[in-house]
């Protein structure tokens, strides 16, 4: 079992963790016609906005309900009842997510009982979806927040009557954690697709985050994304697919709710657990074996792991990132020979206990650089808020997470199955070589299978 190291520091230096309402946001913006609306202070909202806008260079739909100081103290209701009427009243939206704050979990909202009166008191907004969820920041992290979200989006809109499982043979849900970028759904929906079957993403960023003009200037809500019909669908399907270890509670609610069957997969990177992925989706669409391209997607990355083993192999190697993320890529670093001496997680996880890393601090990019200047780093993977830690040790970075502000379009690129996974040991290698070259540092290649007693 893989060391779990907790900082002890009183403070955090250089924060790694985003808060849960950017996660629940994240979440949401994965959802066709819809709208986050934290319940906090203005500041909150545009802490979130800015850090979506920047990370994906889009318009992001987010919304609050501005409290200040002194409703904080003595009741922000007519707040949460105000915006919600204005939103529905504007824009009508087919989702809402009602998203508390530190603010407002501090002063006690019951936002459950505020939904309640806001359908008692607006029936003619009957139309739109409105879905509480307590995300307070003082606890959690972007993946918690995530995972809260997607787990009261089921509970609320997924229903449980009508349904019987696999009368849509060929639909297979595919519940998606907050590790997978939107290219990452997108590469997965086709992986799908390539086998007969009919994904349907939950939450769906690759339909709504991937990065295309609309026929409309501007939107006060989502224009892509899971639409809320097909959550009606879910207990219709043959098979569910989760992805990350995140969703754990999210999936046993949807099972709950539907009784149809899940695959869960902590992460989908690397041989193995594509192997994983691609049996279960041939026993979905009762195939004896998977479609020839995708056998040879998997010779392909066979091939990488053996091109790249002399750069990779044995290189210490810190990463900083989500638990769900941090899981699958230390995975596919460890197939490919290199050692993650240095694993920085925001939060406790349990899939952290079975990391193929020497031990993962809980902490922040502090600790990244502490712990990663001890052990020698040569290599660090990591959100664009670690390229200045990278900077400091005198290694290249891997951007990837969230969030990314000086790069273009890496939330496109996929990292997930066989192709993701051969182009992301393309992309680690060919950066620390050229790194190594423009240093004079060209290392000698010894094969970790070599004999000792070989002179």
């Amino acid at each position: 079992m893989t060391r779990i190291e907790r900082s002890t520091s009183p403070l955090s230096v250089n924060p790694l963790k985003a808060s849960q309402p950017v996660g629940g946001t994240l979440a949401t913006l994965g959802f066709r016609g819809a709208v986050p609306l934290l319940h906090g202070a203005q500041g909150c909202t545009s802490f979130g906005k800015v850090y979506f806008v920047r990370h994906f260079n889009e318009p992001i739909p987010l919304q609050t309900t501005a409290i200040d100081p002194i409703s904080a103290v003595l009741g922000a209701d007519d707040n949460v009842l105000g915006a919600l009427d204005t939103l529905c009243s504007k824009s009508a939206p087919a989702l809402i997510t009602l998203l508390t704050t530190g603010l407002s979990e501090a002063e006690g909202t019951d936002i459950e009982r505020l939904v309640r009166t806001f359908r008692s008191e607006h029936p003619e907004h009957a139309g739109t979806a409105v879905v509480p969820v307590n995300t307070p920041d003082f606890v959690g992290s972007l993946g918690s927040g995530y995972a809260a979200t997607v787990e009261a989006i089921i509970e609320h809109l997924v229903p449980t009557e009508g349904t019987r499982p696999g009368r849509a043979p060929r639909r297979v849900n595919l519940l998606l954690s907050d590790a997978v970028s939107p290219g990452d759904a997108e590469a997965l929906c086709e992986l799908a697709e390539a086998f007969g079957l009919e994904p349907v993403a939950i939450p769906d960023l690759g339909a709504s985050m991937d990065g295309h003009l609309d026929d409309d200037d501007f939107s006060p809500m989502t224009t892509d994304g899971t639409p809320l019909e097909a959550l009606g669908g879910c207990g219709d399907a043959a098979a569910t697919v989760v992805v990350g270890a995140s969703l754990n509670r999210a999936a046993d609610r949807l099972r709950e709710r539907t009784g149809v069957p899940d695959y869960r997969f902590d992460h989908v990177m690397g041989l193995n657990a594509t192997d994983r992925l691609v049996m279960a989706l041939c026993t979905i669409a009762d195939r004896t074996a998977p479609p020839p391209r995708i056998r040879r997607q998997r010779r392909q990355l066979q091939d990488a792991l053996l091109d790249t083993h002399s750069v990779l192999g044995t290189t210490p190697v810190g990463v900083a990132t989500e638990a769900d993320l941090l899981a699958g890529l230390t995975t596919l670093l460890h197939d490919a020979g290199a050692e993650v001496t240095t694993a920085v997680a925001p939060e406790r996880s349990p899939v952290l206990d079975a990391l193929p890393a020497r031990r993962v601090h809980i902490g922040d990019l502090e600790a990244l650089e502490h712990h990663g200047r001890e052990d020698g780093v040569e290599l660090i993977l990591g959100s664009g808020h670690a390229a200045a830690t990278a900077t400091r040790l005198g290694v290249p970075i891997v951007q990837c997470g969230y969030p990314i502000w000086e790069r273009v379009g890496l939330h496109t690129r996929p990292r997930v199955g066989y192709r993701g996974s051969r182009d992301t040991l393309f992309e680690l290698a060919n950066t620390l070589l050229e790194h190594r070259e423009l240093h004079g540092d060209v290392r000698p290649y010894r094969s970790i299978y070599r004999s000792a007693d070989i002179a």
